[in-house]
């Protein structure tokens, strides 16, 4: 049974870092991508980065990429999104998600395993 697991979340200020970490398990993800979305009340779900479990291939949304980075570590099962210079439009539940493919996805539709998302929240 796969299982993403995040954490990290929290209470920030503008200007601050955040590092949010997805633990996963339940099956070998060669062949992977597992990515990072978020979702801010009332909107849809958005694209944030993702990596090649394998390869360590990585994409950006536009207009996060320089303030957003995403790693993985393959010995401990997890990745990371490093977020600095965090803005107030920064709040939303971030979720990780992990999706067989052999071509970096960005559409929700193509994850096909997610987890329960954690709150961030950047105050002005």
């Amino acid at each position: 049974q796969v299982q993403l697991v995040e954490s990290g979340g929290g209470l920030m200020q503008a200007g601050d870092s955040l590092r949010l970490s997805c633990a996963a398990s339940g099956r070998t993800f060669s062949g992977y991508f597992v990515g990072w979305f978020r979702q801010a009340p009332g909107k849809d779900r958005e694209f944030v980065a993702t990596i090649s479990w394998s390869g360590g291939i990585t994409s950006y949304s536009d207009s996060l990429k320089g303030r957003f980075t995403i790693s993985r570590d393959i010995a401990r099962n997890t990745v990371y999104l490093q977020m600095n210079r965090l803005k107030p439009e920064d709040t939303a539940v971030y979720y990780c998600a992990a999706g067989s493919s052999r071509v970096v996805i960005t559409s929700p539709y193509y994850y096909g395993y997610w987890g329960q998302g954690t709150q961030v929240t950047v105050s002005s």
